[in-house]
């Protein structure tokens, strides 16, 4: 696919308010996400972008106003590692991805391999740093059949080298007719046009 959106809509969000604590934190955000699209969330910090995100996943149902509509499957990645300490590389990836489809060994430790934790498979999760931790979780990206993805900080705790790996993967997705949306304090350094959807702005190109 070309660089740019095209075809149905994987989301559509219509009249999207959210208060919290008594404040706004953003009004009437109506927007689509189609194939081809690589979309930024932008904001001050405490701006609710973690807030939007979970919104659009379907993690958080009460306290906002508006609708979201979810038109295709879709991998939601928090901030949190979300790494069970006691279990191994192998052992987290293969759990959570056993609900979207059957992986063989080989393809959970290939993924593995591909986020920079070959020779790590069997090691407990506890022994592990910060990093390696965030790589188990994106290694879910490398397996994930989901067309749409939604990233919050997913350049967390990760080395230069790590953040380069993910952009390019990030443009795979999108040229194969995926999308993104994301949270993130960095702006991507990417051969591919970046929508940047403001919470005090909206979408822009």
């Amino acid at each position: 696919m070309p660089p740019g959106p095209g075809g149905e809509a994987l989301l559509t969000v219509a009249a999207l308010c959210l208060e919290r604590g008594g404040r706004e934190l953003f009004r009437d955000l109506a927007f689509a996400v189609r194939p081809g699209q690589l979309v930024q969330i932008e904001g001050a910090n405490g701006a609710g972008k973690t807030s939007l995100l979970r919104i659009l996943a379907g993690l958080s149902r009460y306290g906002y106003s508006g609708s979201v509509a979810r038109h295709c499957p879709l991998l939601y990645l928090g901030h949190l590692s979300a790494v069970k300490a006691l279990l191994t590389p192998r052992e987290n990836l293969a759990w959570h991805v056993a609900g979207e489809s059957s992986y063989s060994r080989p393809q959970i430790d290939e993924a593995l391999a591909k986020v920079g934790l070959y020779g790590y498979e069997d090691v407990p999760s506890h022994a592990l740093s910060a990093g390696q931790h965030r790589r188990v979780n994106l290694a879910r990206l490398y397996l994930s059949q989901c067309p749409l993805w939604l990233l919050d900080e997913p350049f967390t705790a990760i080395d230069k080298s790590g953040v380069a790996e993910l952009e390019l993967l990030l443009v795979e997705h999108v040229r194969r007719g995926g999308a993104v949306v994301l949270t993130s304090h960095q702006s991507l350094q990417v051969a591919y046009p970046v929508q940047i959807l403001s919470l005090s702005e909206g979408l822009a190109a």
